[in-house]
């Protein structure tokens, strides 16, 4: 099997799709959903752990209702050998949710979740723009949006 590229067939997919969908279903019922017996399931969930396509079960959190509703997605432009300590430093800093490095016009994108503007102000203008290798920044307030976890495509 590839290391880096794992197969997955129609009940791996169905397995997946439910488990995002309910990670907290018991075995028996992810079985019922999927049509196959509760001993395949444990049989395709530990195979799809150990080879990392699953890695965690985890909830998802409604960020406003949780106090964070002012979201950003911020587009910096970097030095071009700062990117390993600067993703380091970008890790530790509270409400950056997620980051990615990318090609294109910009090198990084990260989403900022904060509880309002005044936060969200500090973490983009002197938290992360006080960073070394930082060269420019875009930034872009989101006022809405929409992620599929249910994994209907895959």
């Amino acid at each position: 099997m590839d290391e880096t590229h794992v197969k997955l067939d129609d009940v791996d997919r169905r397995l997946i799709r439910e488990l995002v969908r309910d990670g907290r279903q018991s075995m028996l019922a992810l079985a019922q959903r999927a049509h196959v017996s509760r001993t395949h399931v444990y049989a395709r969930i530990e195979r799809l752990e150990k080879a990392g396509v699953i890695e965690g079960f985890t909830a998802r959190i409604n960020m406003e209702k949780a106090g964070f509703a002012t979201s950003a997605l911020i587009a910096l432009t970097i030095l071009q050998d700062s990117w390993r300590g600067l993703s380091e430093q970008l890790k530790t800093l509270r409400h950056v949710e997620r980051f990615t490095l990318v090609g294109g016009d910009f090198d990084v994108l990260v989403v900022v979740r904060a509880p309002d503007n005044k936060t969200l102000r500090d973490v983009v203008l002197e938290q992360i723009h006080g960073l070394p290798g930082i060269r420019s920044s875009r930034t872009w307030l989101v006022f809405e949006e929409w992620n599929d976890q249910r994994c209907e495509w895959l």
